[in-house]
């Protein structure tokens, strides 16, 4: 159910059944010692395309650079400006709704995506709100939803990690990863083995204080194994979550 592997015949037949999308969005940046540059855009990718087979949903393409300004102090991290995100949104659900797609799920991988994402949709909103009366203006939905926070996702991050979990770098994330490409496991030494919390602002002050990129985790317990465990359990709910947005 990928948009990139159908044609556009089959994608013209989805519609007469649902005009809803999924769309992965993630980022490109550095996840720690241990954790792949691609980590977000890698688990939005994955749990995407299971959650489209299991609800019967056509996936898009994934927006694989995101809002990761602050992670450009460390090599191989990419970003897109705020407003240049929103652009990406708009003009990517516009060329969607022209065809027929009126509910647009995206499935993030990156917490820097959630502000952006929202003030995207608050714009598409605002186009159809102050289009002049009698202009016909299709209704459309826009919801984002993080797989982290899934019930599943938190009850075995707190299981499987208990107080080594942090907020970036995270063994959940980065085991999601390694069982998405299990070839790409990573083999580094965590120093301290949980790294410090707190707060940052540009891409200088983030790597002045975290300096191998961790926030508050510790990935060296990241498997493979348990990322198959946590998609196993994540996906039911995102699907859940899915079908609920299509029919509210």
């Amino acid at each position: 159910m990928q948009l990139h592997l159908s044609t556009w015949a089959e994608v013209e037949t989805y519609l007469k059944r649902s005009t809803g999308i999924i769309i992965p969005i993630g980022s490109t940046e550095q996840h720690g010692p241990n954790g792949l540059i691609g980590t977000d855009a890698i688990c939005a990718e994955v749990f995407a395309a299971e959650v489209g087979r299991v609800a019967g949903a056509l996936v898009g393409p994934t927006i694989n650079v995101g809002m990761a300004q602050h992670h450009l102090g460390f090599p191989g991290s990419m970003t897109l400006r705020p407003t240049t995100l929103i652009a990406v949104i708009r003009d990517m659900v516009a060329s969607l709704s022209r065809h027929g797609f009126d509910r647009f799920f995206f499935l993030n991988g990156h917490g820097g995506n959630i502000a952006t994402a929202t003030a995207a949709f608050s714009e598409i909103y605002a186009e159809a709100s102050l289009a002049p009366p009698g202009h016909n203006v299709p209704s459309l939905r826009c919801t984002i939803k993080n797989w982290w926070e899934a019930p599943s996702a938190r009850r075995l991050s707190n299981s499987l990690f208990p107080g080594e979990e942090g907020s970036h770098a995270t063994p959940s994330e980065v085991s999601v990863t390694y069982h998405a490409y299990p070839q790409a496991v990573k083999d580094a030494e965590m120093t301290p083995r949980v790294a410090p919390n707190g707060g940052f602002t540009d891409a200088a002050d983030y790597r002045s204080r975290f300096a191998d990129g961790r926030i508050g985790s510790n990935p060296a317990l990241a498997t493979k194994e348990h990322g198959k465990t946590i998609m196993e359990a994540v996906v039911p709910e995102l699907a859940d979550s899915y079908r609920a947005f299509l029919a509210a």
